[in-house]
């Protein structure tokens, strides 16, 4: 019954265009989530990144284990094409990538401009959501959904070209001369 109360009153994150604000916050929703709901799907709510963890680890929502899944394996392909471009050896152990993910991330590796490059992975990443969106949606499944959605849609939202700019060419300098420090 909470998340039926819950999710009727989420505004639609549908339909947006990118200059306009979301209609929600991530705190505010996580503050009317434990608000309505269990302690362990708040938790669960808390603990869910865009960034899966390297090794998998369980979670109760086959939504998230897939969202999970699915991200570590284009994660990992960027990684292989882009250490395949600069030939560098990436080592997968053993791990099998799907050719989907591979292509999605050849794609996006040639991509000049790393702003467009990032545009086009939110963009796969967000239909890579909405294949997996649940039929019950009035379902924890949906609420892990719905704020992974929002998550997406602003993590696009806060990108700003000359930040990002220098950003990454700190990145690559880091990469290209082999020391181990991060962008600032």
């Amino acid at each position: 019954m909470a998340e039926y109360y819950l999710i009727s009153q989420l505004p639609s994150l549908d339909g947006l265009s990118d200059g306009v604000p979301l209609p929600i916050t991530e705190e505010y929703f996580i503050g009317m989530c434990e608000n309505l709901l269990k302690d362990k799907t708040i938790n669960e709510l808390k603990n869910l990144r865009l960034i899966p963890p390297l090794i998998p680890t369980k979670s109760k929502s086959a939504l998230i284990m897939a969202w999970n899944k699915g991200e570590r394996y284009l994660r990992l392909s960027l990684a292989k094409i882009r250490a395949e471009k600069m030939k560098k050896t990436f080592n997968l152990e053993n791990e099998i990538l799907p050719n989907e993910f591979v292509k999605i991330a050849s794609n996006a590796v040639e991509i000049d401009n790393p702003l467009e490059a990032e545009k086009f992975l939110t963009e796969y990443r967000l239909k890579f959501l909405e294949s997996l969106r649940p039929m019950d949606c009035f379902s924890e499944d949906f609420i892990y959904y719905y704020y992974l959605r929002l998550k997406l849609l602003n993590r696009i939202r806060q990108f700003n070209e000359e930040e990002g700019e220098i950003t990454y060419k700190n990145i690559y300098n880091s990469i290209i001369n082999g020391n181990k420090t991060e962008a600032i």
